[in-house]
């Protein structure tokens, strides 16, 4: 994810699988948030570099990048996976979140959803920039917050964007 401003300006402009995407700056965090949707509807919560969650047209999280992980969906439960180099070979070690580490992420997504949707509310917000510039894409991000956080998240049965 974008570790710096042009970054994020790349990802704003180049992030073509997000058909609809928009960057916001509010306030009261020092980092953008960039939401993008696919063609399908799923849509990508990217809070600065880290974290990012990702979900599909269904709601269900299907991935996250947090604390410098990856995580995906595998079965309805998260695993973290976490490259390992050395002079020779590259790993990807992957280990599956606890409940205690699984809930936590959901709790942070909830939380983060929870500031986002009140922010929108209450037009606390600057748009930074769009694509397409001609769609009401505030209120698309809105209207997706508002149904992610009316039911439980729930983790999907794969990474992928459609089961």
């Amino acid at each position: 994810m974008a570790r710096h401003e042009s970054d994020r300006e790349d990802l704003l402009r180049e992030a073509t699988a997000l058909v609809r995407r928009i960057e916001l700056r509010f306030a009261d965090l020092t980092e953008s948030i960039v939401v993008g949707f696919r063609r399908d509807g799923a849509a990508s919560f990217f809070f600065g570099f880290d974290p990012v969650f990702q979900f599909r047209a269904t709601g269900e999280l299907r991935r996250a990048f947090r604390d410098g992980l990856l995580i995906k969906a595998d079965s309805g439960r998260l695993v973290a996976l976490r490259r390992s180099r050395t002079e020779h070979e590259s790993l990807l070690l992957s280990r599956e979140l606890p409940p205690d580490e699984t809930q936590a992420l959901l709790d942070d997504l909830c939380d983060r959803l929870n500031h986002l949707h009140r922010a929108l509310v209450a037009s606390g917000y600057e748009v930074i920039g769009q694509a397409p510039s001609d769609e009401p894409l505030v209120e698309a991000v809105l209207a997706e917050v508002q149904r992610l956080l009316g039911q439980p998240i729930v983790i999907a049965d794969s990474p992928r964007v459609q089961s």
